[in-house]
């Protein structure tokens, strides 16, 4: 048996604000700890500001969209989320 657990995924952020604003609003996820340069979402995610210091790596080498991860949620009403969506200008999205 490993002694390692799994926490959370941690997403690396430029824009805290923008990315809670974003989880929040957009994604209706619930913050349950705010330590200003990490945020933690009652999801089981977390978003994380200034991650290449943190860990001492150059921060030209953190991909900005490397779309090559994703984070799944359920949505009860499929239509009516896309249609909240289009009040967002600032969002990419895919079906």
């Amino acid at each position: 048996m490993s002694s390692h657990e799994l926490v959370c995924p941690l997403i690396a952020v430029n824009n805290l604000d923008a990315s809670k604003k974003f989880y929040e609003e957009v994604l209706g996820q619930e913050i349950s700890l705010d330590l200003g340069w990490n945020v933690w979402f009652k999801g089981g995610f977390a978003i994380q500001l200034n991650f290449a210091d943190i860990i001492s790596i150059d921060k030209q080498t953190v991909k900005r969209e490397s779309h090559n991860f994703q984070l799944y949620f359920m949505e009860d009403d499929f239509d009516g989320f896309l249609e909240k969506l289009k009040r967002f200008d600032s969002i990419d999205y895919v079906i």
